[in-house]
């Protein structure tokens, strides 16, 4: 198949999905449980856009020629890399899905994709518009299932050539094992993370407290990215305090197709209890609960929002990904102290700094070990933007260009002449 005839499926694709996106949407918030309004304003813009990106760029990979000494032509190639496993979670079934497609299918792969146990529907029905697009059979295999079983078979096969993963870092460390005992297959891993989100006295409050709880509540919390560590200087702590927890209680919980909610149910009862029992350690260690801590009725896993104050780095909550609607501050006096303290974790996926001078925005951004750093601002995304991780929050990036580097590999070719003119 033609590289613009790949290209030419992948807008079909995403044609298909623009068209059904109510549907998917809906889809995905029965499934996942995240609001209505998020599934269609975020995850299947995000999704489409996706999609388009990489539809673009299918002709436009390309290999360079290359000046070697002697009587020598010698050009690179760039082809797939073969068949991708893809494992996806169960935060954002839809986008996660397409940061894995589209990047494999531009570069001329073929996938195995393995949905999260929790939400496999949006998965199923993306399989029937890639048939409906018209890709060849075989080219998109989704595969539901368990983790322990499908996931690892996906992990251990012989002749599957990449692994790319989304999920915990705890999950990755058994892929980075499978792939290391099996054939050594090539591996990218968008693991987990305990963001730091840095507020200096001279932000613009509003804008800060908005954008943290933004960062926090998102999706219920579950972000991998989620700014769950919220450092705030000193002289202005006590009054962002007190404004977060005024927005905090203002948040609404509930049905998450009813257009007015802001905040539905965990995922399932395994992460709500993981949530209460991080409440209860942090009422525990010391920390001061501002509010929330409960169970928003006595039915689902509803978790009122939650924002604990006088947070240290050593608790359980400050070290842990929560991975729910549980915001906690932290206080700090300079930038040096910030630093070091936004740096002691096995993290490094996201930050975000809050402040009006930008000399200090740029070295808080330069130094802060984290794939991303967003400065006034939080989980701005684009396809065209790299995303991934420092340290145990993964390796590899997706998105963007970069993104396109991990589906395809590198073949050098060298032919021997007669005469070369330079």
């Amino acid at each position: 198949m033609d590289a613009s005839d790949r290209g030419r499926l992948m807008s079909k694709l995403a044609d298909l999905i623009e068209r059904d996106k109510e549907y998917l949407a809906s889809l995905e918030t029965l499934d996942n449980g995240k609001p209505y309004s998020d599934s269609l304003a975020a995850d299947l813009a995000l999704t489409i856009k996706c999609y388009r990106y990489y539809a673009g760029y299918t002709d436009k990979l390309h290999g360079k020629t290359i000046p070697i000494d002697g009587n020598y032509f010698c050009y690179t190639r760039h082809e797939p890399v073969g068949i991708v496993g893809a494992i996806i979670p169960w935060n954002f079934p839809l986008l996660m899905q397409a940061w894995k497609l589209g990047p494999a299918l531009c570069c001329g792969n073929v996938v195995v994709l393995k949905p999260a146990e929790q939400t496999p529907l949006t998965a199923l029905y993306i399989g029937a518009l890639l048939k409906e697009a018209g890709f060849p059979p075989g080219v998109v295999n989704i595969i539901p299932g368990y983790g322990p079983t499908a996931g690892a078979a996906i992990s251990e096969h012989m002749e599957v050539d990449k692994v790319a993963f989304t999920g915990s870092t705890e999950i990755g460390h058994i892929i980075m094992q499978a792939a290391g005992k099996s054939n050594l297959k090539n591996v990218t891993l968008e693991l987990g993370g305990k963001s730091p989100n840095i507020v200096f006295a001279d932000a613009d409050l509003d804008n800060a407290v908005e954008m943290s709880h933004f960062a926090l509540f998102f999706n219920q919390g579950q972000c991998c990215c989620a700014g769950s560590r919220c450092f705030v200087e000193d002289s202005v702590y006590d009054e962002f305090v007190k404004r977060s927890v005024a927005r905090s209680k203002k948040r609404t919980v509930g049905d998450p197709l009813d257009p007015n909610i802001e905040q539905g149910p965990q995922i399932d009862k395994e992460q709500f209890d993981k949530i209460m029992s991080l409440i209860e350690a942090g009422k525990t260690e010391g920390a001061k609960l501002e509010c929330g801590g409960k169970q928003v009725g006595d039915k689902g896993f509803f978790v009122e929002p939650t924002v604990f104050s006088d947070v240290q780095d050593d608790m359980r909550i400050a070290k842990e990904e929560i991975f729910g609607p549980v915001q906690q501050i932290l206080r700090f006096k300079t930038m040096e102290e910030v630093i070091e303290r936004a740096n002691m974790t096995s993290y490094g996926l996201a930050a975000a700094v809050y402040t009006q001078d930008i000399n200090k925005a740029l070295a808080l951004a330069h130094s802060v070990r984290a794939g991303t750093v967003w400065v006034n601002c939080y989980d701005v995304f684009a396809a065209q933007a790299p995303f991934g991780g420092f340290k145990q929050s993964g390796s590899g990036r997706e998105l963007g260009e970069y993104g396109l580097q991990q589906y395809s590999e590198i073949k050098t070719v060298t032919v021997k002449i007669d005469q070369k003119n330079s």
